[in-house]
């Protein structure tokens, strides 16, 4: 896998992290460096080693499903993506108040709940050929650095970035795994 489908698959599992960064930056009362800091390498850090985790799974059980693995890698990814953008529009509302502290337990809880997705996408990639180390640090890179502006942001500029982010990570997601689907299918 070349490294522009790569970066969009990293584009598109980062959303989620994204837009929690964003909700963080929204509710510090002032900007706080470290802060931002440790949010985007705690975000970064857990999508890195979830599809890591993933590709482990899915490279012990890939000669069991090497007959169907394009459509296994379509339906992670598919559900991944509708799952994304299910959550981006349906409503929900804002109960967390503005702080100064950061929960490290909270952050920790967060970083493994928007990295789920990341495992599934690491189970896809034991399929493709893909180098699992070029690629987990990419998708840990580009995790961290738009945690990073998430948090820059949502301080700066409120909450209208997290849904347009995730509906676009939502449908980049989709849009690969039926790339990869056709590309196997021999449609591509």
């Amino acid at each position: 896998m070349s490294f522009w489908p790569l970066f969009l698959i990293a584009l598109g599992v980062s959303a989620d992290a994204f837009a929690v960064a964003l909700g963080k930056g929204l509710h510090m009362k002032s900007f706080n460096l470290r802060h931002a800091v440790v949010i985007a390498l705690t975000f970064g850090g857990f999508q890195a080693v979830m599809p890591f985790l993933g590709w482990l799974l899915g490279t012990r059980f890939a000669d069991y499903v090497q007959s169907v693995d394009h459509w296994v890698a379509f339906g992670l990814l598919a559900v991944i993506g509708a799952k994304m953008l299910w959550e981006a529009v349906r409503p929900g509302e804002d109960h967390e108040v503005d702080t100064d502290t950061l929960d490290l337990r909270e952050l920790g809880v967060l970083a493994v709940a928007t990295s789920v997705d990341a495992l599934a996408v690491g189970i896809s990639l034991a399929f493709l050929d893909v180098s699992i180390g070029g690629a987990v640090t990419l998708i840990g890179v580009t995790t961290a650095a738009l945690a990073f502006v998430g948090v820059v942001l949502g301080r700066r500029m409120g909450a209208r970035f997290g849904r347009p982010a995730e509906v676009f990570g939502g449908l980049v997601l989709i849009g690969i795994g039926t790339k990869i689907l056709l590309e196997h299918t021999g449609v591509l």
